[in-house]
């Protein structure tokens, strides 16, 4: 059980009332231009773009948390360094091409490079991809917790603190709310690694009261338990929201610069909830749900008015999140389905069309909470799924030597996502023997793309 202080209430409410507030304040004086709605004018600087970047790659903070809780050091094994790397190739591959492009959205860049055939199979990929449910549902527990009202309930008023500000300002206001939210989130899980190590100790407190594993690298998992993890973290190439940032950037420099600078602030911010994953282990060793150990450990150690900064901390790792996905899954929906498809393309109706998206958006994001209230999960199953058929194709259109024709990319795509899709299904079946069980749908899904591809670039050359 939690409980909160007036204190804490107060605290939680300021910071869901002052993200509002810099939200309608971003764009105030903007032009509702396509460029100026969905990319902030290309204008974005290298500070506005390191914050933004850093505080948007956290959204699932309670899986964190439930990570490191049952599996210790492994937890930035592989939810932090494969993506550490992953981030530096994508900035010094592909920031400055895609900034160069001067497009918005990956099925644009697909389009461009393979036809409208794969650009419109590649937009339904990434609207998938995007969903905000996973965020919005997170919000929704956390409210729920707090003030003890409906899920349902707490999925609206989630919406709402995510999205008003979207519609009237667009990309401006999910960047400035995004800064207000970096700052909150670093300080609050300063704070909680501070009450930890002053009221129980450091290194040897943790090592005395952590089990051996949870100090491993490998957190006493299987070498293909890793490696699957590092696959996952491959998604970083197609993640909507890094080409987003990069076509929003002033310059080519500011793309690549901000990405690499981004990872040393992962770096810093994974420190610090890793460490507070692991102070979880050792101070509350038998949690029932350990997706709820950094709501626990708040609750046992931290002070009112402390814990509501945390829990404000919390809110603006995943309300950061949400918020750019929301607008993502607009943008996509705005521009990739209504835009493209409509016979008078005037650029003029995109933020339009964009807030209709987000409008389409939010009804899908409540419905899937309600729907699948272990949505969590289905995010991982979606990013398998989604992530195989354009991930090759990706480095072609920025790549010549990599390209192929339009039919091998029509191919690719549903070549990588059916046949992820079809094991998905097939795998329960093989639950008894680890070898083959433990090949997640991700890397099937991986090498029917790449056998298709290699055959491409190779009729190409022939």
């Amino acid at each position: 059980m939690v409980s909160f202080a007036v204190l804490d209430i107060v605290i939680i409410i300021l910071f869901f009332l002052i993200v509002i507030l810099i939200g309608f304040f971003a764009g105030r004086n903007d032009k509702d231009s396509a460029d100026g709605f969905l990319l902030s004018g290309r204008k974005v600087g290298l500070t506005l773009f390191i914050l933004t970047t850093v505080s948007t790659w956290y959204g699932g903070i309670l899986g964190v948390g439930e990570f490191s809780y049952r599996y210790g050091v492994a937890s930035w094994f592989t939810q932090g360094f494969p993506y550490y790397v992953f981030a530096i190739i994508f900035a010094l591959l592909f920031a400055k091409k895609i900034n160069k492009s001067k497009l918005y959205t990956i099925p644009d860049k697909i389009e461009e490079t393979y036809g409208k055939t794969a650009g419109l199979l590649t937009a339904i990929l990434i609207f998938i991809l995007v969903s905000p449910a996973p965020y919005l549902l997170m919000v929704g527990n956390l409210l729920t917790l707090i003030f003890d009202i409906p899920i349902f309930i707490s999925l609206i008023l989630g919406l709402l603190i995510s999205i008003v500000y979207l519609l009237k300002s667009g990309y401006k206001a999910d960047l400035y709310t995004d800064v207000f939210q970096f700052f909150v989130m670093f300080i609050g899980f300063i704070i909680i690694c501070i009450v930890a190590v002053s009221n129980f100790g450091g290194i040897k407190f943790l090592s005395a009261n952590l089990p051996a594993q949870h100090l491993t690298l490998s957190g006493g998992n299987s070498f293909t338990f890793i490696l699957v993890w590092f696959f996952i973290a491959l998604w970083t190439f197609t993640d909507p929201g890094f080409h987003q940032r990069c076509y929003s950037a002033k310059n080519g420099g500011v793309a690549k610069k901000g990405i690499i600078i981004s990872v040393g602030l992962w770096i810093l911010f994974d420190f610090l909830t890793n460490t507070t994953g692991l102070y979880t282990v050792a101070i509350l060793p038998n949690l029932e749900n350990p997706v709820n150990a950094f709501p626990m450990l708040a609750e046992k150690i931290l002070s009112p008015g402390l814990k509501g900064i945390f829990y404000a901390a919390l809110f603006a790792t995943i309300i950061s999140t949400l918020n750019s996905f929301l607008f993502l899954s607009a943008t996509t929906f705005g521009r990739d389905f209504i835009f493209k498809y409509t016979k008078a393309k005037d650029e003029s109706k995109i933020p339009n069309y964009t807030r209709i998206g987000l409008a389409i958006t939010a009804v899908i994001a409540v419905i899937m909470a309600l729907l699948f209230p272990s949505v969590i999960e289905l995010w991982y199953t979606v990013g398998s799924i989604c992530i195989p058929g354009i991930i090759f194709l990706i480095f072609g259109a920025y790549y010549s030597k990599l390209r192929i024709n339009n039919n091998y990319a029509i191919a690719e795509i549903l070549a990588g996502s059916i046949s992820s899709s079809v094991w998905y299904f097939l795998r329960p079946q093989f639950i008894g023997i680890q070898i083959i069980y433990e090949i997640e749908p991700m890397i099937v899904g991986l090498a029917a793309a790449g056998v298709v591809h290699l055959t491409g670039i190779l009729k190409k050359d022939f």
